[in-house]
Formats: structure tokens, C-alpha cells, sequence
């Protein structure tokens, strides 16, 4: 997606919706495809089937994948399911797109003789585009492919309801829809980033959801560097007084604690530079504690072997293995 405003708004949104659907499958399942979700044994653990959907979306020759998932899960009954997941984030038709909603999935089951269902999740901005199949006759002969599709404009008269929703994905939705009605509104978006956030202490979500919604709503309503000092000075104010650091504990994920230290030296005054001072002790010291409080928030305890790396490592290091964190499945995985 094209940048649209001057307030640093990322170019795609496909990371964060990624990142989130894999934290929160069962939660989307049960916001986006309710039915699925109620037959699907949620005590077997789903796969994300990463290796086998890049060999398939290379034998269809699949061009313009924006976010593309598939998810082997358990039925109640003992069967087997593949899920196919196409989230097109693009603000333009794609007159391709039912077409390789077919393609991808007739490859699946061509390679892997394993039925799957697709879901498209259309994020765009044209609310007559709405695409749920595939449909090819000639001669007599016809092939029809029809995919559940969910339009995320459609929520667009009900953004109370997703505020008080308990499903994280009502959350994501509300996010996504808000970051575009605000794009071109820099104090708006700032209001409504502190509104979401709050809201999230009061759905009644765990800590690791909270920090799960929190990467993507941090991404996906980026603020310039004065709002996003603001917002981070609420945060904090309203996370001492619910008792409940979730976020400002493992404080801006990725580059943000280096080049926070170098903007406010010798610019904060007062109160604000007391309270950042001791954070910004050191800037190898503050990366490796707010590396290691990641670790912690990710994947529990934390072995000596780790703690060793992160005391001998460099800075340049340091912010390699910051940037792996999230995507990794296992700890070891981060220090290959």
C-alpha cells in the first residue's frame, strides 16, 4: 500500500496482520469464520504450513501476494483441514484475484490431497469490489470456485460494537479502519491510538494478548516522533494507575529505545528527562535489558546460555536479534 500521509505510516500493512493471525488463530477463526471455528478441535494445536504454501503458490506461479496463510487444523470428528487465508490489504480491484484464489487452492489439493477452504479477507477501500469465486465456462464445460470472503468496510457502521467486542480480531478490525479514516489526521489518530490501547486493559484480554494486539496497533496507527512521545508519556501514566505495566515494561519494540536516546539528549527538560534517564543509561546496556524482557514476554525463562550472548554481544548484534524475535517459533532460533 502506497504511503498516504506525512506521518510515517508504513508502506504495508502485511507484517502486522501476519504476525497477528498466527498469535491469535483461534480468535480469528471464531471472529471471521465462526463455523469453521466451532467444528475445529482447538486442543490439537494448528500448524501453519509455511513450506508447503511456498511450493505451491511457486508451482501456480502466484504473483501480488499480500498476506497468505495455510493452516492445517483438527476437526472435532478426527479429520483433517487445510485452510487457505488470503488477506488482500490493496486499496484497487485485482482482476486476477478470483483466479488465483482458485489456483492456490486447486495446487494445494493437487500436491497435498488434503481439502481446503478459502477465506479472503478484502481490507481494501472500494465497497463494490466483493469477490468470493472463481467461475470458468467454455463449450459446455464450467468450473466454479467460491471462497468466503469477508469485506472489512462492512464493519465500518459498527466500530462502537467492535470497540466493546471481547474477540482480539474486532480489536485488529477496529485498528485497521480507524489508521485509514485517520491517515490524513495526525491529533486525531493520536486520540484514537490512546483510546484503543486503553480499551484493551478493560475487554478483560491476558497480558500476552494485550502485547499481541499492541505490536499491531503500534504499527498499523504509527504516529510522528513528537505524538508518538505523547502517547508514550499516557501510556505510562495510565498504566501506573491500572497496575498493569503490560506495555511500557518491554518499552518500543525494534529500534526505537537507540533513537529515542540520541532525539532527547539535551532537548527533554524537567520531569520527562528524569524519568527517561535512567532508561536511556547506556545505549548497549538499555538494548540488551529491553532484548531480554522481550525474551521473557515471548517465550518465559530465559537460560544462562542467552543471558551470556546478550552480556558479550555488541550493539549492531544486539539490534539483529531485536528484529527476530517476534517471528521466531522457538528461542534458539533467534541466535542462528
Amino acid at each position: 500500500m502506497p504511503q498516504e500521509d506525512g506521518q510515517g505510516q508504513p508502506d504495508e500493512y502485511d507484517s502486522p496482520w501476519k504476525e497477528v493471525i498466527k498469535a491469535c488463530f483461534k480468535d480469528f477463526m471464531g471472529f471471521f469464520l465462526p463455523a469453521a471455528h466451532d467444528a475445529i478441535n482447538w486442543q490439537h494445536s494448528p500448524e501453519f504450513l509455511d513450506k508447503e504454501l511456498d511450493r505451491i503458490t511457486k508451482e501456480a506461479q502466484a504473483k501480488n501476494r499480500r498476506v497468505d496463510l495455510l493452516v492445517k487444523v483438527w476437526l472435532k470428528n478426527g479429520h483433517e483441514l487445510w485452510i487457505l487465508i488470503h488477506i488482500e490489504i490493496q486499496g484497487d480491484r485485482e482482476p486476477d484475484f478470483p483466479e488465483r484464489m482458485y489456483t492456490c487452492q486447486y495446487r494445494a489439493y493437487d500436491l497435498h490431497r488434503r481439502p481446503v477452504i478459502g477465506l479472503a479477507i478484502l481490507a481494501d477501500e472500494d465497497a463494490s469490489w466483493r469477490v468470493s469465486e472463481y467461475r470458468q465456462e467454455l463449450f459446455g464445460s464450467e468450473v466454479v470456485y467460491k471462497f468466503n470472503m469477508v469485506k472489512l468496510l462492512d464493519y465500518q457502521d459498527h466500530l462502537s460494537d467492535l470497540a466493546q467486542s471481547d474477540n482480539p480480531f474486532a480489536v485488529v478490525t477496529l485498528a485497521h479502519l480507524r489508521a485509514k479514516q485517520t491517515r490524513n489526521n495526525p491529533e486525531e489518530r493520536l486520540q484514537v491510538k490512546i483510546q484503543i490501547i486503553r480499551n484493551l486493559y478493560k475487554r478483560g484480554f491476558t497480558r500476552q494478548q494485550i502485547l499481541d494486539l499492541f505490536r499491531f496497533i503500534d504499527w498499523i496507527l504509527n504516529l510522528s516522533k513528537e505524538a508518538d512521545l505523547r502517547f508514550w508519556e499516557e501510556l505510562s501514566t495510565f498504566e501506573e494507575t491500572q497496575k498493569m505495566p503490560y506495555i511500557t515494561s518491554v518499552q518500543r519494540i525494534g529500534e526505537e529505545i537507540g533513537e529515542l536516546r540520541g532525539e532527547l539528549r539535551g532537548e527533554l527538560r524537567g520531569e520527562l528527562r528524569g524519568e527517561l534517564r535512567g532508561e536511556l543509561r547506556g545505549e548497549k546496556r538499555g538494548r540488551a535489558e529491553t532484548l531480554l524482557e522481550l525474551l521473557q514476554e515471548r517465550f518465559g525463562a530465559v537460560p544462562d546460555w542467552v543471558r551470556s550472548k546478550l552480556v558479550e554481544a555488541d550493539l549492531d548484534t544486539l539490534k539483529g536479534w531485536s528484529k527476530k524475535i517476534f517471528g521466531a517459533e522457538k528461542i534458539e532460533q533467534i541466535f542462528q
